[in-house]
């Protein structure tokens, strides 16, 4: 390696290194924003929440790492224009090209570094921080329930909302609503109260939760419909409702616990692999089978059989005849043909049957939906650890040249083009993310969209600093105006 080699990429390396100390500093502490209210004032040990944050950090890489990548770019670039390095460069003949060649080698490298990370110790993060937050759950309930959302209660068939926490461990809950699913998992209880407490005790093994000034709801089973029409729920008032749960068995739950479960987000690029495969085949399968059931159900589309010739001399036969006599069979008004006392029965059958096939259809739609959002959300995961790992090469490629052409090096200028460069891909890849989970975009695209909006720039950018021109040529923007101009005095004066 020559010096030159050395010495830039030894000015990249600190570069590099100081930003991911500072960025990561910066993004560690935004999650420690997010994430207090879950644990200040919980009662957690200070070694559980340090567990929380290490295990976090590697999916803070996947923002930091790019962010750094072009950061460091601008910087160790910048600062080689403004202090004239690079006009000694090419005066001796080096060109930028050149001098971006050891930094390519290690960024491809740390490209490498990167999907490793993404393939391998994120989904094992993501397991981590599930299994804590899941055992710190069954141990402190309070820090489990969200304001404002539906949270799973730890052991119960319960989920809950509140509208607010407050007091001591967040014991004190505002606007409660409990539902409460039956032995086949369907919510047959709502419990709504305007207040609500959590009540426990170092002696005792029972959690409770005291609601006040609230209703009761519950879905009476019924034999048929009539009877359910009649009475559909039964609903009842309180002024004080106690639920109480045992806590004798989370006495010794051990927060280091593993469970078996597993998102997109935790699975590597082989288990993605056979997971996509075995979901379409599922999803195929499943729609296949629901629209031969629903065919069937209509009693459409019945293959007839071709009738013999003895039964086609018998149609032929009847049709002449029916033909001699002026008489057609008109298809308009089928039911016109069926008695009187017989029409009411045959269109209130029709409208049930109808009726059913239609709440059967909505009901495997909401399924298929979900199924379909979850294979989306496996192609996505795959492709973008892939797209992580170019768009460092890529980010470099944007910044490197820019660093040239701006000729600013230190932290003010070159700091405030990174972010806004960098939000701009973030924020691009984060709305294209959400259009591809909801199907509205191939989730293909939605992983490598932002990735592949930044390829034009870099690729402009690199040829602008290498013909050692600047960011925009206002110059031949004014010439061009002014040729338009000059015509038009021309043909005014003809």
């Amino acid at each position: 390696m020559r010096i030159l080699d050395r010495y830039i990429l030894s000015r990249f390396l600190f570069n590099f290194l100081s930003s991911f100390v500072i960025l990561m500093f910066i993004f560690v502490f935004q999650t420690i924003w997010l994430f207090i209210d879950d644990f200040a004032g919980k009662g957690l040990d200070i070694v559980i929440i340090g567990k929380f944050l290490f295990y976090l950090m590697p999916n803070l890489m996947e923002r930091v790492i790019p962010l750094t990548v072009l950061l460091s770019s601008i910087l160790t670039f910048g600062s080689f224009a403004e202090n004239y390095e690079f006009a000694a460069m090419k005066a001796s003949g080096i060109s930028l090209q050149r001098a971006m060649l050891p930094l390519i080698i290690f960024v491809t490298f740390l490209g490498g570094v990167t999907f490793y990370f993404a393939n391998n110790i994120i989904p094992i993060s993501e397991q981590k921080i599930y299994n804590l937050r899941r055992n710190i759950a069954k141990v402190k309930p309070a820090a489990i329930i969200s304001e404002g959302v539906f949270s799973d209660l730890e052991g119960t068939e319960m989920n809950m909302k509140v509208d607010r926490k407050y007091g001591k461990n967040d014991r004190f809950l505002e606007n409660v609503i409990i539902h409460e699913k039956s032995k086949i998992k369907v919510n047959t209880t709502v419990i709504k109260a305007k207040s609500g407490e959590l009540i426990s005790s170092e002696e005792s093994d029972i959690l409770q939760l005291v609601l006040r000034d609230g209703n009761y709801y519950w879905d009476v089973t019924a034999k048929n419909n009539n009877e359910k029409k009649k009475n559909p729920f039964t609903k009842a008032n309180f002024k004080t409702y106690t639920i109480n749960k045992d806590l004798s068995d989370l006495a010794d739950v051990d927060l280091d616990e593993e469970r078996d479960v597993s998102t997109d987000k935790m699975k590597n690029i082989s288990r993605l692999t056979k997971d996509i495969d075995s979901l379409k085949a599922d999803n195929i399968k499943l729609v296949t089978a629901f629209s031969k059931n629903i065919v069937g159900r209509m009693g459409a589309f019945v293959p007839l059989k071709k009738p013999d010739s003895l039964s086609q001399i018998i149609i032929d036969k009847k049709k002449k005849e029916m033909d001699s006599l002026g008489t057609k069979l008109s298809t308009d008004n089928i039911i016109a043909l069926f008695p009187s006392w017989n029409q009411t029965q045959i269109v209130s059958s029709a409208k049930s049957a109808a009726a059913n096939i239609i709440t059967s259809i909505q009901g495997k739609k909401n399924e298929l939906q979900i199924k379909y959002k979850i294979y989306r959300l496996h192609i996505l995961s795959l492709h973008k650890k892939y797209a992580l790992a170019l768009s460092c090469i890529i980010l470099f490629f944007v910044g490197a040249p820019l660093g040239a052409i701006i000729r600013k090096g230190g932290l003010g200028l070159p700091m405030v083009i990174a972010i806004v460069l960098f939000l701009t891909y973030y924020f691009i890849g984060v709305f294209a993310g959400n259009y591809a989970k909801e199907g509205n975009i191939n989730p293909i695209i939605g992983a490598w969209l932002s990735t592949f909006i930044m390829l034009p720039l870099g690729v402009f950018l690199t040829r602008r600093a290498t013909a050692d021109k600047g960011l925009m040529s206002f110059g031949s923007i004014l010439d061009y105006f002014k040729g338009i101009f000059k015509k038009k005095d021309k043909i005014a004066a003809t």
